[in-house]
């Protein structure tokens, strides 16, 4: 199988790159610089640019470029950035698409659990309303681009939540500060932050790449809910580190303005049940397990 990637530099990309190597599939890669290897293809999303003749040796595609919204604050020219690097991309894939003659069979296309909003304690289905704010009308947007493919192609929609890595992503950033022992829970702790595993992302992307009957949005998010200072404690307890110095809601917004309270402090309870239908077993289908081999692969 030759599987096309947008975004495949990065954390979910370079995974997704790895699984499909190590399972016998190709992945082909979309660069915006001149190809240097046989598996690179040039596209330009700022200009719609990507040559349909690519599409005819393609057998499903995954879209997932788009700037990180982890890069807080927003400015009014970076939101636009954040809008543009979706929206283009995927129009661009979605056009080449279009104008070939023979059709990869699947579209897996990235959204964001950003999509509903805050929704406090209620458990979110794929059918539950989009919400307000900046994330759910960025994240409405880029699969309504996506849902303009063609009728024969199926179109799957990825809204992804957290994923926890090794490095990269959001944790990035935390497992630093609770390495020394120096973590907390944000805010009230009490908001749901879904989660996943980055292997169980990239394993739930290839299993609804070959699962024929899927198609619409899945929540790719773990079975086991968790708040915010739970999963913070868990991380804490596998580095046998404290996590007792939290940080106020009104610090993380003074700092981070608006992407504070849609990315740190909103609140959301998502449903695996629907992955999970399809036949998807999680490698790490509970909390203690995902952050037993963040802590474990981080320290390698």
């Amino acid at each position: 199988m030759r599987v096309l990637i947008s975004g495949a530099s990065g954390l979910i990309g370079t995974e997704l790159q790895k699984q499909l190597r190590d399972l016998g599939h190709t992945p082909v890669i979309l660069v915006r610089r001149n190809p240097s290897k046989a598996n690179e293809v040039f596209w330009d999303p700022e200009t719609l640019s990507l040559d349909a003749e690519v599409m005819e040796s393609i057998d499903a595609v995954v879209n997932l470029a788009g700037a990180t919204t982890g890069k807080l604050p927003w400015t009014r020219e970076y939101k636009k950035e954040l809008i543009a690097s979706r929206i283009n991309s995927t129009r661009t894939i979605v056009q080449a698409i279009a104008k070939s003659k023979n059709r990869p069979k699947v579209l897996i296309s990235g959204s964001a659990s950003g999509i509903y909003g805050d929704c406090g304690d209620t458990l979110l289905s794929e059918s539950s309303p989009k919400g307000e704010g900046f994330l759910a009308d960025l994240a409405h947007a880029w699969e309504r681009e996506a849902m303009k493919a063609p009728k024969d192609v199926r179109v799957v929609l990825v809204r992804t939540t957290m994923v926890l890595s090794r490095k990269l992503g959001a944790l990035g950033r935390l497992l630093p500060i609770l390495r020394l022992g120096l973590g907390g829970k944000l805010g009230s702790g009490k908001q749901w932050w879904a989660w996943i595993s980055l292997p169980d992302q990239a394993r739930a992307i290839i299993h609804l790449i070959n699962t024929v009957s899927a198609s619409g949005p899945y929540n790719l998010t773990a079975p086991e809910p968790a708040t915010a200072k739970e999963l913070i404690s868990e991380l804490g307890r596998q580095l046998h580190r404290p996590t007792l110095i939290p940080i106020p809601a009104f610090a993380l917004k003074l700092a981070f303005r608006e992407g504070a309270q849609e990315l740190l402090l909103c609140s959301q309870k998502m449903s695996a049940k629907r992955l999970i239908e399809t036949g998807f077993e999680f490698q790490h289908p509970t909390l203690e397990q995902a952050c037993r081999w963040v802590v474990k692969s981080e320290s390698n």
